[in-house]
């Protein structure tokens, strides 16, 4: 393969001529903030404290209505809750989508 043909793509990609569903998406809100609703919980690892484990108890009660919703997950301590509080800025909701949940693993994507 040449390099021309192996860069066509990706020239075509940069230039804006493809788009997919994940790429509409992160135009949006989810593109600048982390989806309680689609997410998964490597993307909580900026987020002191919450990754991994208050990521997996948010990613496993979604979907919800309002980022507020996360802050009634049951048995959550009052420093879970604490630090969810203090972050919510850092979160949005928007539905769940397809493009993002397929193979129903937020838990453990495969991203290494």
């Amino acid at each position: 393969f040449s390099q021309a043909v192996m860069s066509a793509p990706i020239l075509a990609e940069a230039e804006g001529k493809r788009v997919n569903p994940a790429d509409e998406v992160l135009t949006t809100e989810y593109g600048q903030k982390i989806d309680l609703n689609n997410a998964n919980v490597r993307l909580f690892r900026d987020v002191r404290g919450f990754y991994p484990t208050l990521a997996k108890i948010i990613v496993e009660n979604a979907p919800y209505d309002s980022v507020e919703d996360a802050l009634n997950i049951p048995g959550l301590s009052e420093k879970q809750k604490s630090k969810l509080k203090a972050n919510l800025d850092r979160f949005t909701v928007t539905p769940p989508a397809d493009v993002f949940l397929q193979g129903d693993d937020r838990i453990n994507p495969g991203n290494y």
